[in-house]
């Protein structure tokens, strides 16, 4: 499986260009991530903003993490968004640089004071390993006269965390064709020097859908507004945790194993919303196709029929905590992520990645993600893509790996995510969130190995392609929790309740922590 995906889509959309170039792009006024992402679009439409240049001249093939970053230099201003991409391009650096400033001008950018706030600024940082300097002579060992002039590599860069860090996300082992070390190296340097009490945060952009206000640019799709994200800290620094985020799942069908035909009206999907929001659910997944093994077929118009009209209510519920609530969509066709996405949803939830029920991958998963691909760039919203082998209770073997299911999911999930953000029409790597995928075609042992060791699925590792991503784990009421809670607890009198509606019920006394022991217990006791 390892490269399937990753041949058949350079096969699909094969690359003609000839330079690698890697830009930064940064924004603090309005409509920070929107600015950005309008930004991106406009580099892959370069005749759009000038006369002579082909439409598929420069395309972007990747991207970095979104950050949020205190303000360098000039401090008394918003914090900024920070980014990178890599492009592939036939463009002449300085045409490129004509280019980018084109764009800014048409974001919003206007005058203002050096390294103040700005709607949207773009550099080139790098060039393949060319060094330019389209100064005069005598400022060329300086850091004056750059203001309309180009000098590649970017002569501050390695100052700048936040243009290193995105670039660490894409060629950490590039090496600087002047301070002759490596991006990741370069990187290490800063942070060690660095005195900031305010680190740069990892965000997630949610565009806000339905779109209420048209701002339609030049014959482009659409870009939504994005003024909500949640942040995580780039390390694992135990003085600023990470505030974890909680998902309440509604399922408007009448077969899920956990909750059929229990929300599957309107009234009902709207109080069970309305509760989950109350009771302090930072996003609703709706599904309208239920996943258990042996799940009746559902037409993507049914589950369309099933699923826009509990998001359409939810935005227009009464109570305004609720309506602005975020919603995701669990599905994985494009047509009903795409028809739940403009009724109001913010995010896809997609527990194929993109490739579809069938196992092992076919040329049809190819395309299948393809064509996810093309609707979840086009909506810019985030994706959650999980890891599963078709039919959720089948495919449980995982010998051929030397790290078991662990190793596993990194490798298979991994070739997904990487076919998913890389590549010209891939999805920004800062709006995906991954998902090993508890319960969907593991051994009760294999979930409790996930869940044990959970934190070095994202671990920042050179060689693991899940490296820095936020993760979300779904493990409420899977049947693995019931297999535990059958087993008689030491003293052979009590079993646990073993009911899918009953496995996360709370407030029992006594039985319910012993629910919680015995579960927790079995974690961190199976090989």
């Amino acid at each position: 499986m390892v490269g399937f995906l990753a041949s058949i889509i350079r096969n699909v959309s094969p690359s003609t260009t000839k330079h690698s170039v890697a830009i930064a792009l940064g924004s603090n006024l309005g409509d920070r991530f929107a600015n950005i992402e309008t930004a991106l679009r406009l580099i892959e439409q370069p005749n759009q903003l000038l006369t002579g240049v082909a439409a598929d001249a420069v395309s972007v093939v990747d991207t970095s993490f979104m950050y949020e970053t205190a303000p360098m230099y000039v401090t008394d201003q918003p914090r900024f968004a920070n980014c990178a991409c890599l492009v592939e391009t036939n463009v002449d650096p300085r045409i490129l640089l004509k280019l980018l400033k084109r764009i800014e001008t048409t974001v919003g950018r206007v005058p203002s004071i050096q390294n103040g706030p700005r709607a949207v600024d773009l550099d080139i940082i790098l060039y393949d390993n060319e060094i330019v300097d389209t100064r005069a002579e005598g400022l060329r060992d300086t850091l004056d006269g750059l203001a309309d002039e180009l000098v590649v590599p970017h002569p501050r860069m390695a100052e700048r965390e936040f243009v290193l860090r995105p670039l660490a996300d894409m060629i950490p082992e590039f090496v600087h064709p002047v301070h002759k070390k490596s991006i990741r190296t370069l990187l290490d340097d800063v942070v060690r020097q660095s005195t900031v009490d305010s680190p740069m945060l990892k965000v997630t952009p949610f565009a806000d859908y339905p779109i209420a206000e048209i701002r339609q640019l030049l014959g482009m799709h659409q870009v939504p507004s994005m003024g909500r994200y949640w942040s995580t800290h780039c390390s694992n620094d135990i003085r600023r945790p990470t505030k974890v985020r909680l998902m309440a799942t509604l399922n408007a069908t009448p077969d899920s194993f956990s909750d059929g035909s229990v929300n599957n009206t309107l009234s009902a999907a709207l109080t069970d919303s309305a509760t989950s929001v109350r009771a302090g659910a930072d996003i609703i997944d709706i599904g309208g196709y239920s996943t258990r093994p042996g799940a009746a077929f559902v037409s993507p118009e049914e589950e369309c029929q099933r699923v826009v009209p509990v998001i359409q209510a939810i935005r227009s519920h009464e109570d305004q905590d609720v309506s602005s609530a975020l919603i995701s969509i669990d599905t994985f066709r494009w047509e009903v992520a795409e028809a739940a996405v403009l009724a109001g949803a913010n995010c896809i939830n997609d527990v194929y990645s993109f490739t579809g029920p069938e196992y092992p991958l076919t040329q049809t998963s190819a395309m299948h993600l393809l064509k996810m691909r093309e609707v979840a760039r086009k909506l810019a919203v985030p994706v959650i893509l999980m890891h599963s082998r078709g039919d959720a209770g089948s495919n449980k073997d995982y010998s051929q790996y030397k790290g078991g299911v662990l190793e596993g999911v990194r490798v298979e999930l991994g070739e997904k995510v990487e076919a998913i953000i890389k590549g010209k029409g891939g999805v920004r790597r800062w709006f995906v969130i991954v998902d090993p995928g508890i319960g969907f075609s593991k051994t009760v042992e294999a979930n409790c190995a996930l869940l044990r060791d959970a934190s070095s699925m994202i671990t920042n590792t050179p060689t693991n392609p899940l490296a820095g991503y936020p993760q979300l784990i779904g493990s409420s009421r899977k049947s693995f929790l019931g297999a535990i809670l059958e087993r008689p607890d030491a003293d052979g009198t009590y079993k646990g309740r073993k009911n899918p509606t009953e496995r996360t019920r709370v407030g029992d006394g006594s039985d319910h922590m012993r629910d919680v022991v015995a579960v927790a217990s079995a974690i961190w006791s199976y090989p």
